[in-house]
């Protein structure tokens, strides 16, 4: 309503002309869930409540360090030919091994990659070793937590290998169905095997079928899988009274001269972590989201502090993976080349048939948009449903997207062949819409999608001199 002036003089009215902006939402806030070996917050236990870190030091001071090892065993072995060498393994007696709580060396390989804040749920502290982690409920609670939070956009389950299949599939499947719920964020899957075992093709792919035949979600295009496992630069934490020698001056660490200590130091700082990729993905989609933009497909991408992967997929082997012609669900290979090094070489989703979400960087490109317009939206609800209002909003949505255009997130010349915003009576809405209080809103977007397969075609030309 216009003021009601009484008193002659001059008065000063300040007009908007300018519609509201929308600001994109971070895309790259990951969430991880598993068991760790503490979890305090100011003299208080937070295990099952989600927490927001932006470092591995604030890791460390909430959540504490990695479990250390207890089984390891250094085997030294003399020969007048290669001299004295260190052979590290374990002991699998009583299925103890190493230890199933890898959530500390996961965010090592996360912030690794270029990862920065993330969220953290504690589903417990560490269990003995040789205990199996089989007890689901917990992982369903703190997915529970963890829909409440508006801020993560990936869900990952780092030790989701070392449970068992059903179980994680079980995990797996509600992470999908609360992204789709919730449509702004996205799962990043291991598949079951844990790349220890898997050696010849046909191991591989019948890995790969397994975990297809398991994932019986409708929302597939909310998840990506990668394989296989690879071999982290890290140190295993480890407690050395327990270190067992074989052969050596001593059948323990502490009656080694300091010599052979250091070495069995050394070789045990060789032995690598193998870690499932989930992390390090994550810390790949945070850097290529960060440096290019979320549209850009976090493929083709080195990951960082990785000395290897545990098994080679060639040509023959990833085609399968790749495209799997009867469910759609594709893998994405994390592949060695000479002279380049290790990288990620696949960019779909778990919806790999669809011609919509196929890739992972479409599907998060839309869901970044989708939330970030409806959040700058808020703002009109309950204004008037009139054509001053449509303007307005019509005007806030194209000015954001014209932003993206110009950034390359939208493929066309022109912005109007690269998206188009939509509103009005007889246009998205109909008299009886507007009765009802609906504002309805059409947005079309032209995204832009990797080039998966370059084609070079070469052929013959005459001689014309």
């Amino acid at each position: 309503m216009a003021n009601t002036y009484y008193t002659p003089g001059v008065y000063i009215e300040e007009v908007s002309k300018f519609p509201p902006s929308i600001t994109a939402v971070e895309t790259a806030i990951p969430a991880f869930i598993g068991f760790t070996q503490t979890a305090i917050v100011d003299g208080a236990e937070v295990f099952g409540k989600p927490i927001r870190i932006s470092s591995l030091l604030e890791y460390e001071n909430i959540f504490g360090g990695p479990q250390p090892e207890v089984n390891l065993i250094v085997t030294i072995t003399n020969s007048e030919t290669s001299g004295t060498r260190y052979t590290v393994s374990y002991d699998p007696a009583d299925g103890k091994g190493l230890s199933k709580h890898i959530m500390y060396y996961s965010l090592q390989q996360f912030y690794a990659n270029g990862g920065g804040p993330c969220w953290i749920i504690s589903v417990g502290a560490y269990q003995e070793f040789g205990t199996p982690i089989i007890e689901q409920d917990p992982f369903m609670d703190a997915l529970t937590e963890l829909r409440k939070q508006d801020e993560p956009t990936l869900i990952i389950f780092p030790e989701g290998q070392n449970m068992p299949p059903d179980t994680y599939k079980t995990l797996l499947e509600a992470a999908l169905t609360q992204c789709y719920d919730l449509k702004d964020r996205f799962v990043i899957m291991d598949i079951f095997d844990n790349g220890l075992t898997l050696k010849t093709e046909g191991e591989i792919l019948q890995a790969a079928q397994d975990f297809r035949d398991a994932i019986n979600s409708p929302y597939l295009s909310y998840g990506a899988a990668y394989f296989p496992n690879i071999r982290s630069t890290f140190d295993y934490a480890y407690t050395e009274s327990t270190v067992v020698i074989v052969n050596g001056s001593a059948p323990n660490f502490g009656g080694l001269t300091s010599l052979e200590k250091a070495n069995v130091k050394l070789a045990i700082a060789n032995y690598s972590i193998i870690l499932p990729p989930s992390a390090a993905v994550a810390g790949v989609y945070a850097r290529v989201d960060n440096s290019r933009g979320v549209w850009k497909a976090p493929a083709n991408e080195g990951l960082l502090a990785v000395s290897g992967v545990t098994c080679d997929i060639s040509d023959q082997i990833q085609r399968n993976l790749n495209v799997d012609v009867n469910a759609g669900k594709s893998i994405n290979a994390i592949r060695f080349f000479s002279g380049r090094g290790i990288k990620i070489w696949g960019a779909r989703t778990l919806d790999g048939n669809s011609n919509e979400w196929r890739y992972v960087s479409v599907r998060r490109y839309f869901n970044m948009v989708e939330e970030s317009t409806k959040k700058a939206s808020e703002a009109f609800v309950f204004e008037p449903n009139d054509a001053n209002t449509w303007v307005k909003v019509k005007a806030m949505i194209e000015n954001f997207l014209i932003n993206q255009w110009r950034s390359g997130a939208l493929a066309g010349a022109k912005p109007e062949h690269a998206f188009y915003v939509k509103i009005g009576i007889n246009e998205t809405m109909t008299a009886f819409d507007i009765l009802e209080g609906k504002m309805i809103i059409e947005i079309g977007l032209a995204v832009v999608r990797p080039a998966e397969f370059i084609v070079l075609r070469f052929s013959h030309k005459m001689q014309e001199s």
